[in-house]
């Protein structure tokens, strides 16, 4: 009898842990974020890379497979296949975004404003302090705790709505840094909170892609690629754009 009381307990215990990995893993990225974006300019570099290390070390210790993380070796040749294909599409797009006078207004970022800035962001800050530790973050850790927990219905909506909102400090002055929005949604206070909940919207869809490349592919080389390509050229066809503009 005894034997059959711990047996029935064992999934109960297991699924409280998930519920519990789910919480911390949440809780840490809410911390991380606001650190990240309201304390120092050194925080702002270093919190995230580190934050998504040390998530991913501790899940490892609470049980989560490579696989379930999205590492695991025998999903690296489909992954780089879909990483391929990501970014020929995201290269083809942002190109004619680029050139269409229509779109052309919305790469004028101030931060971009060099060929050689985009350059040192796009190679360098965007894959490092960016790109791949928020895709170890939430389309390798958060993915796994949250699959365990909810499936992929869970996964697809919690972690894309969580992905937007994410979002939220970083976008608080993309009105102002940007000539093309400020001009689409207007200025103000009204206009940064439009600006606010466009960008949540746009990288809650982003946060699906993601998510669907993770799963079909089995690998986080998928999701990285698309995500680096979406700043990544975003950040040379904004110098571009600029440099053409200007002369």
């Amino acid at each position: 009898m005894l034997a059959q009381d711990l047996a029935e307990a064992a999934p109960h215990r297991h699924k409280l842990h998930a519920y519990v990995d789910v919480a911390v893993v949440v809780v840490v990225l809410a911390g991380t974020n606001l650190i990240a974006h309201f304390t120092t300019a050194w925080a702002s570099i270093v919190t995230v890379p580190v934050a998504a290390v040390v998530l991913l070390a501790l899940m490892r210790r609470r049980g989560l497979h490579w696989h379930e993380l999205g590492l695991s070796p025998r999903h690296w040749r489909r992954g780089t296949l879909y990483a391929l294909g990501a970014v020929g599409i995201v290269i083809a797009a942002v190109a004619i975004g680029a050139a269409l006078p229509i779109t052309r207004p919305f790469f004028l970022a101030d931060r971009y404003a060099t060929i050689s800035g985009a350059l040192v962001a796009s190679m360098i800050v965007i894959p490092l302090q960016t790109v791949i530790p928020e895709e170890l973050a939430f389309r390798g850790v958060l993915h796994g705790t949250l699959d365990r927990v909810y499936g992929v219905r869970g996964v697809f909506f919690a972690g894309s709505l969580l992905f937007g909102l994410w979002h939220v400090a970083s976008s608080l002055g993309l009105t102002s840094s940007n000539r093309g929005l400020a001009g689409f949604v207007g200025g103000g206070l009204a206009g940064q909170l439009v600006g606010v909940l466009l960008a949540v919207l746009a990288t809650a869809a982003a946060g699906v892609v993601f998510t669907w490349l993770r799963r079909r592919s089995g690998s986080l080389l998928a999701p990285i690629a698309l995500h680096w390509s979406v700043n990544g050229a975003g950040a040379l066809a904004a110098a571009i754009v600029w440099h053409t503009t200007l002369t």
